[in-house]
């Protein structure tokens, strides 16, 4: 294919399709190769230089068929692949700003969640001992009030009254605490 005159270049910039394709077809691989080597990715190299053709394409009349195309063609190219790795860096960029406030958010979601666990511990520990029992027995052992009070030797009454004394305690304390 003969190199793309400045007559092809005249008839590109009045939009002859074909003159176009001449223009696109001489230069593609050259220009392919030229952006694999910038890029290291065929397929952006790929997108990349759709990219500029169809932009050469878009904006012809402004061509100066007197200048030298190959130096534009490859300029356009080069600032593409300028732009592609800003764009890279400041999604990395981002992505990196991202996954830091995510890990200061789950190392303070954490450090409260320690907090209010010590708190709790703390409210708990200030309880009597028979109403401490009574909350354990409870909450972590899943006992019935029922069978808390067979395994006391307490009414039932006794083991609910206890109970929500000592949620009523641990509320304020905790919220005390937390104000």
């Amino acid at each position: 294919m003969a190199y793309p005159d400045e007559k092809t270049l005249i008839k590109v910039t009045q939009g002859d399709e074909a003159a176009f394709a001449e223009l696109y077809n001489y230069y593609k691989m050259p220009a392919l190769r030229f952006s694999i080597s910038l890029l290291k990715d065929e397929e952006e190299a790929e997108n990349m230089l759709q990219d500029v053709f169809v932009k050469i394409w878009l904006k012809r009349e402004q061509i100066k068929p007197d200048l030298n195309f190959n130096s534009y063609l490859f300029t356009c190219l080069r600032n593409m692949a300028f732009d592609h790795f800003k764009k890279i860096e400041k999604s990395e960029f981002l992505r990196k700003q991202y996954m830091e406030a995510m890990k200061v958010s789950v190392d303070d979601e954490k450090e409260e969640k320690e907090r209010r666990i010590s708190l709790v511990q703390t409210a708990v520990d200030s309880l009597s001992a028979k109403r401490k029992q009574i909350l354990r027995l409870n909450i972590e052992e899943g006992k019935s009030y029922q069978e808390i009070a067979e395994f006391l030797l307490i009414s039932k009454n006794t083991v609910k009254n206890q109970l929500v004394k000592a949620k009523q305690i641990l509320r304020e304390k905790v919220d005390f605490a937390s104000a």
